[in-house]
């Protein structure tokens, strides 16, 4: 018998078990997975069922073969002390920058001592999925100690997915001179879906993600050129559109928009090798994503989707395909929650170079994705035994991995 038969048998046998362990459920079994092609691959590491029945647009779009990290790695807390952070960064000298939902920053040493809360930002409407959320330092932040973030910002209209910047001070105790670049019009008067990633692109632009808001009444902006919700939108330091943005120029559309058709990405990251943008979203029940982001390409929210709604009812006309809207590179059903993520580039353990890392929220475990030629082709769960809702995630300069959970944990991940 040979090895892709085998394989072939014992992922089809695993499939029945887990049909017959899941009555209750409903959706499709796992997908049998040849694994073969994998050095180190085992089954896929989701077991449970899927919420629909949709079949994936190619092979390996969901439930990729599982793999095992061999060398011997530990995740260590270093403070249990942070109040809900939810955005970290590494700064020049090695430590990281703290983003906690209520509107402070913390510093931490990578021992895990921290800073005092450091003050002097905008307000922040912090209820529901508001506050203040990711963080990014100025790529001259040892000449300019600048400092650049998201955050919802309430206003008469409504709140706001917004950007701003400003000074740290020489004492590292507060902001000064803070003052807001971006907002994502319209406002809309309800508490979910604000993205609220940022980063810096190699040309030293800012690439900022925004959720559609959520509710059924304001979600179909994400298909609107003319709305900054649910979009990648790339923009200056000064907070203004980048020349040579795809849509620059056209009638009714916002000069600022990189990318469109979004749910609520909270995931973005530059692939150190190819200098591609990586981005994930969740998705409603089922159907989070990963998606390599081109300019001026449109992901399909919520016309196109492998997600249900929370009430079991399908989105819209229930389709997962359609001419002009793009494939996600890989999807989760049932959710994990994707949120912060970060590509590995140090030397530190060779066989993590150039994978993909995810905090996982509802999943509690961070995501490990080998991507080879832009397709997924291992995936691997990490830190699951700590039941934690990974937030984000961000690699250090000694080469470590660094997360942060909603319990106000920060983690050290290192080559034991």
């Amino acid at each position: 018998m040979t090895t892709k038969i085998l394989t072939f048998l014992v992922v089809s046998a695993f499939a029945v078990i887990s049909c017959k362990n899941n009555d209750s459920d409903t959706g499709t079994d796992p997908v049998a997975v040849d694994t073969t092609t994998i050095p180190g691959s085992i089954l896929p590491v989701e077991t449970n069922r899927a919420n629909s029945s949709y079949t994936p647009s190619f092979a390996g779009q969901t439930r990729i073969a599982g793999v095992k990290s061999a060398t011997a790695f530990e995740g260590r807390i270093l403070t249990s002390n942070l109040s809900s952070p939810w955005g970290i960064t590494t700064l020049p000298d090695g430590r990281l920058l703290i983003t906690q939902k209520g509107g402070t920053m913390r510093i931490a040493t990578t021992a895990g001592a921290l800073s005092q809360p450091i003050t002097g930002l905008p307000a922040v409407n912090s209820a529901g999925q508001g506050g203040l959320l990711g963080v990014r330092v100025d790529p001259s932040f040892s000449a300019n100690r600048m400092i650049y973030w998201i955050f919802s910002e309430s206003t008469a209209d409504g709140n706001l997915t917004s950007v701003a910047k400003g000074r740290l001070t020489e004492d590292e105790t507060r902001i000064e001179n803070a003052i807001v670049i971006y907002r994502a019009l319209p406002a809309y008067r309800g508490t979910l879906h604000y993205g609220g990633r940022i980063l810096f692109d190699r040309n030293g632009n800012l690439l900022v993600s925004t959720g559609e808001r959520s509710d059924n009444a304001v979600r179909t902006q994400a298909q609107s050129l003319n709305s900054g919700l649910g979009k990648i939108v790339r923009i200056s330091k000064e907070g203004q559109p980048v020349a040579g943005n795809p849509f620059a120029g056209q009638a009714d559309a916002r000069p600022e928009v990189y990318s469109l058709g979004h749910r609520n990405p909270q995931g973005l990251a530059i692939h150190p090798v190819t200098g591609d943008l990586w981005q994930t979203e969740h998705g409603p029940r089922g159907g989070d994503e990963l998606n390599r982001v081109e300019a001026g390409k449109n992901y399909g929210w919520p016309t196109i989707t492998y997600g249900l709604e929370y009430s079991g009812a399908a989105v819209g006309t229930a389709i997962q395909r359609r001419d002009g809207m793009e494939q996600p590179a890989y999807y989760w059903d049932p959710v994990v929650s994707p949120s912060g993520i970060t590509f590995y580039s140090s030397d530190s353990i060779p066989e993590w170079k150039n994978n993909l890392f995810i905090g996982s929220l509802s999943g509690q475990h961070i995501v490990r994705l080998v991507i080879t030629d832009n397709k997924v082709t291992g995936e691997e769960r990490l830190l699951a035994s700590e039941n934690q809702r990974f937030r984000d995630i961000t690699q250090g300069n000694d080469g470590a991995l660094y997360a942060v959970t909603d319990a106000g944990r920060l983690y050290r991940i290192f080559k034991r």
